[in-house]
């Protein structure tokens, strides 16, 4: 795959929406449970009021790299002891492609991770395990694709799913050239029920995102189009359908972008569902000018209002969202400026107002940062970001309470 690799000058472009007074969040850093100088790849989960921190530690061992996947949940008292998922040697570990843990229920959690499948550095497999009694032990690994080729399956997305099974999506590269979105649906014991086509021809090294709305699933994607047309899509699976044979509508895009470009920019959506209401935040990079939007829907993602410009003026996107409220919403994003990278976020409204941004860290200037995370529960916004320093990288954590 063709990567795209831009450097992008500390001001780039004109702030295009109004903003909102009296917005000023304190945000505080919380000890995170991760190890200094061996922790990367932070991802969050929010389910039922709980917040899970997943991330990946890297220690050498007899002369190879082994990888753990572990993770905490965040309680009043701050994050729970680390727990190990599982640890491996042939595990493909990428900044922008990384693994997960969910909770489905107050028990029951899933998890996944990536494994190389061949000699080819660029195939490997998505691993799925479950945990019955709150990740004490998991299941034997599994695989949602069973089709045996040694080509990409990654960027993998999880979800409770409404009937309290699992649902995934992820980019498989089976086809050769052609990447698609494929989803599966797992029951709460683990058995697969089903997998099946999402979208064929997508960008093939964007990250999906997904989540739930009152009328189902909604997943979120780069699409590839006619001439390298980039732009975000969603595709719901309503709510409704069976578990066995889940149906997808067509997708569409949440706004005509019209970015081309024949390159994967490996910067992929957010998407995040109240009821009715969701938001996705994308980024662009139309005449070389790095841009982060925002934008709402009423109608659980039928259909999309205007675009709504994020960044302040140079950004490098690796976006997320939280939405605050069935109008407004918390976009996180990187901004490059000064001659550094920054993780900063904002409030901004569906009428396009917007709060001034705010600074959560700096970050370091190469993928190894990859993406920064938000997740919500209650009054609580977390966040979690990889600090690189030196050759050494950590997992910090921070917290802002909503009042």
């Amino acid at each position: 795959m063709t990567l795209m690799r831009l450097v992008w000058p500390a001001a780039l472009g004109l702030i295009i929406a109004g903003c909102a007074p009296s917005w000023a969040p304190r945000i505080t850093e919380i000890q995170s449970p991760a190890l200094a100088g061996a922790s990367a790849e932070p991802r969050l989960s929010s389910f039922g009021g709980r917040i899970v921190l997943s991330w990946i530690e890297r220690k050498a061992a007899h002369d190879a790299e082994v990888a753990w996947l572990k993770f905490s949940e965040r309680t009043p008292k701050g994050w729970t002891p680390e727990t190990t998922v599982a640890t491996g040697e042939n595990w493909f570990l990428n900044a922008a492609d990384v693994p997960s843990v969910i909770r489905i229920d107050d028990t029951t959690l899933a998890a996944h991770w990536l494994e190389s499948n061949g000699a080819d550095p660029e195939g490997y497999d998505v691993k799925l395990v479950f945990s019955h009694d709150d990740g004490r032990t998991w299941s034997a690994p599994t695989t949602p694709h069973h089709d045996r080729t040694p080509t990409e399956h990654g960027f993998a997305s999880l979800y409770p799913s409404p009937d309290g099974g699992l649902g995934l999506v992820w980019l498989d590269g089976r086809d050769g050239e052609t990447m698609a979105v494929r989803a599966a649906r797992f029951s709460k014991d683990g058995s697969q029920m089903s997998e099946t086509v999402v979208k064929d021809h997508v960008c093939e090294c964007c990250p999906t995102a997904v989540a739930v709305t009152a009328n189902g699933a909604i997943v979120a994607f780069r699409n590839l189009g006619d001439r390298d047309v980039r732009d975000i899509y969603v595709a719901r699976s309503p709510a409704g359908s069976s578990p066995s044979s889940p149906s997808w509508a067509a997708p569409i895009p949440v706004h005509g972008d019209g970015w081309q470009i024949d390159a994967c920019p490996v910067n992929g959506p957010a998407v995040t569902a109240d009821g009715q209401a969701v938001a996705v935040a994308w980024f662009n990079a139309k005449v070389d000018q790095g841009r982060v939007f925002v934008t709402f829907s009423t109608d659980g993602g039928n259909t999309f209002g205007d675009a709504v410009r994020v960044d302040d003026g140079g950004s490098l996107g690796r976006v997320d969202v939280a939405l605050l409220d069935h109008q407004s919403a918390v976009v996180g994003w990187i901004e490059y400026t000064g001659g550094r990278s920054e993780f900063r976020m904002r409030r901004v409204a569906s009428d396009g107002s917007r709060s001034a941004s705010t600074v959560i860290s700096a970050l370091g200037t190469g993928r190894p940062s990859g993406y920064p995370r938000m997740a919500r529960a209650g009054r609580e916004l977390l966040f979690a970001w990889t600090e690189s320093q030196d050759g050494l990288t950590r997992v910090r954590t921070a917290s802002w309470e909503m009042r």
